[in-house]
């Protein structure tokens, strides 16, 4: 039985609380309150419903990557030899296991998977590469994209 997800009803209310919170997200519950016009146990309440339905997933520290000798990033396509639905899970769990590999998504198109690995170094990178990404269930084979620069990345 396949698991159908309905989307959370959101009021402009919720949708104030989470621009807000997108932008800062160690504003005390009294600022955002103010900010978003209600009073502060309505606005908990309503974030506390963001936070039960799976709207908000956590709060974390954003770490700037170079400052912590993670500035290489490289993409890489990855293509499965196999595709039907245990192997995509096969190789959807495992991937969550490489630590190196910051976001997976699966691609229509000429290959399965597109990979975002951040790693210290292009020697680092050939190791995951070489060590743990070839070696994930199903994996046929995989194209190496190296980033120059980055110009526009997601804050978190």
């Amino acid at each position: 039985m396949e698991i159908v997800q309905i989307p959370v009803e959101l009021d402009s209310w919720d949708r104030k609380i989470l621009a807000l919170l997108l932008e800062n997200g160690r504003i005390t519950v009294t600022d955002l309150a103010q900010r978003v016009g209600l009073s502060k146990t309505p606005c908990q309440m309503r974030m506390r419903r963001l936070i039960d339905s799976g709207v908000i997933l956590g709060f974390r520290a954003v770490v700037d990557p170079a400052k912590v000798g993670l500035d290489n990033v490289a993409f890489a396509e990855v293509k499965l030899s196999d595709t039907r639905e245990p192997a995509l899970r096969a190789f959807n769990d495992a991937v969550q296991h490489i630590a190196e590999v910051e976001e997976c998504h699966m691609i229509a198109g000429n290959f399965d998977y597109l990979l975002k690995i951040r790693t210290a170094d292009v020697r680092r990178y050939r190791i995951v590469l070489g060590e743990k990404i070839s070696g994930l269930p199903h994996v046929a084979s995989t194209s190496t994209f190296m980033a120059m620069q980055t110009v526009k990345e997601a804050a978190a």
